[in-house]
């Protein structure tokens, strides 16, 4: 009786084993399909604000504050925007038939294009928080923007073929000494002209006031080869140049 006793035992005790081992199992599976899910969906959220399909947000979603970090800090991040450039220069060797005559122009946008504002973000919860423009303002007065590499080499690369760099920023005007001192620290030097938001621009949706300031270039006689920017209202609004080019950036929008 007491052997038959210990075999029950036993064998229920293996059946139970068995049992929770599947469960083990089973909970792995399903959380590993919750976090494929939400790599997923995040990857679509970002993939879609650099398609400019999703625009006007004030916040990254919660649940992908993380992910966004991770891309934005990754090798990835890097590597995209490296082909970007890539495609620039692609585009200058067999594009322009620069005239030589001082109006071949070329336009840059400054954050996230030519300085790098992750520092800053980094402690505000890459996009998670709504953007404080007080607080931004303030760590830019700093000037402790790294530059990014990649645009920084395209910058001199175009300067050195003559052509003209004109940095248009949405950044307001009382800015301007900081901006200049943060460009020149981190080695950017020989733009034409720096363009920053005046008293009467702030009030303008930033895809305006940067159209007004193409359409007086080309008032002026600039033939305007190409911008990049990060934002989609940087490129966009006529006059429009001979070609745009995007930088990922999926942490805030401007329009």
């Amino acid at each position: 009786m007491a052997r038959n006793l210990v075999l029950i035992l036993a064998f229920a005790s293996l059946c139970i084993g068995s049992v929770l081992a599947d469960w083990n199992i089973l909970n792995q599976m399903r959380r590993t399909a919750v976090r494929d899910s939400l790599k997923n969906y995040c990857e679509s959220w970002r993939m879609n604000v650099e398609l400019n399909n999703i625009r006007e947000f004030e916040v990254v979603p919660q649940e992908c504050t993380d992910y966004i970090k991770k891309y934005m800090t990754s090798s990835q991040y890097k590597a995209d925007s490296e082909r970007a450039i890539e495609e620039v220069k692609l585009y200058l060797s067999g594009c322009c038939s620069l005239e030589g005559d001082g109006k071949d122009a070329w336009i840059f946008d400054v954050d996230d294009t030519l300085l790098s504002t992750i520092p800053y973000f980094k402690k505000h919860g890459f996009g998670g928080e709504k953007l404080n423009a007080s607080s931004l303002e303030e760590w830019m007065k700093e000037i402790k923007a790294p530059a990014l590499d990649h645009t920084l080499n395209l910058f001199h690369e175009i300067k050195n073929r003559g052509v003209k760099i004109f940095l248009v920023s949405s950044r307001k005007e009382y800015l301007r000494s900081y901006t200049v001192d943060n460009l020149i620290n981190v080695g950017y030097h020989g733009w034409t002209s720096l363009e920053l938001r005046a008293l009467e621009d702030e009030y303008k949706k930033v895809k305006q006031y940067k159209a007004e300031v193409r359409k007086r270039l080309v008032n002026e006689g600039y033939r305007i080869w190409g911008i990049i920017g990060d934002q989609w209202s940087s490129l966009a609004g006529h006059p429009r140049p001979k070609r745009t080019f995007k930088l990922p950036n999926s942490i805030y929008y401007l329009s």
